[in-house]
């Protein structure tokens, strides 16, 4: 199977978390992935800073996509098993990048670990994402 140009989804794009929370994917390849989001009270818990949610949801939709992208062709879908995040560095207002990277590319399994900066490039989150590499349903 060829892997498809543009994913069909059974839900829009717009209307999955990803898609309320405002995320821009970047960049998707075999082994990275990049996306950003400009941080506003939809992101905030109530004290002002990103709800911890927030990079926990980015993490795994860029890491789920990511391996999508590289597993459709096989008639295969991505979907997370595990999410482990750490919150390192408050932020409040600006632009949070993350930055993807596989670890392990397996047929039944993906790892991935997410960092996430603020607007100065400080880290101010880490993620590793596992996910199941599984047959649509």
């Amino acid at each position: 199977m060829r892997v498809p140009d543009e994913p069909t989804y059974a839900i829009p794009i717009e209307e999955t978390l990803d898609g309320m929370l405002g995320f821009e994917h970047l960049e998707i390849g075999a082994d990275h992935a990049s996306a950003r989001f400009e941080v506003a009270n939809r992101h905030r818990q109530p004290f002002g800073i990103v709800h911890g949610g927030v990079y926990a949801a980015l993490a795994e939709g860029l890491c789920s996509g990511a391996t999508y992208m590289q597993v459709a062709g096989d008639g295969k879908i991505a979907v997370g098993s595990s999410n482990f995040t750490s919150f390192l560095r408050p932020v409040t207002h600006g632009v949070v990048t993350a930055n993807a990277r596989a670890l392990h590319s397996g047929r039944t399994s993906w790892v991935w670990e997410c960092e996430f900066t603020n607007a100065d490039g400080k880290r101010c989150a880490i993620s590793r994402v596992t996910l199941a590499v599984i047959d649509p349903r």
